[in-house]
């Protein structure tokens, strides 16, 4: 996978329904596959605010790589699947993947 910066990144204006559940199921298994489901641990909603993505409310505190706090999962125009979390310091932090890795890996 190529190595490229945030400013690179060309995210969707619009997410699908099959995109919007391939995200929901992509977190649910990256999150392990919790018993209580996905919709009770991380309920996500879709808004195009800026851009398309499945994000979590405020009131939601999902921790994820020790001390982020989880905010929304994306896709780029690039098939690049994006989390987006805020770390100790309230700044945005990103993780970028790449869907056809994530895919291969199931």
């Amino acid at each position: 996978m190529k190595e490229i910066t945030m400013d690179q990144l060309i995210f969707k204006e619009h997410l699908s329904m099959i995109e919007q559940f391939s995200l929901k199921d992509f977190m649910f298994k990256w999150l392990g596959s919790p018993d209580e489901g996905l919709d009770d641990l991380l309920p996500l909603t879709y808004s195009d605010q800026g851009f398309a993505k499945m994000e979590t409310t405020r009131e939601i505190k999902i921790t994820i790589n020790g001390d982020e706090t989880f905010r929304y999962v994306t896709i780029t125009k690039d098939n690049q699947i994006v989390m987006g979390s805020l770390c100790r310091n309230q700044e945005m932090t990103f993780r970028i993947m790449s869907l056809e890795e994530r895919l291969g890996g199931y």
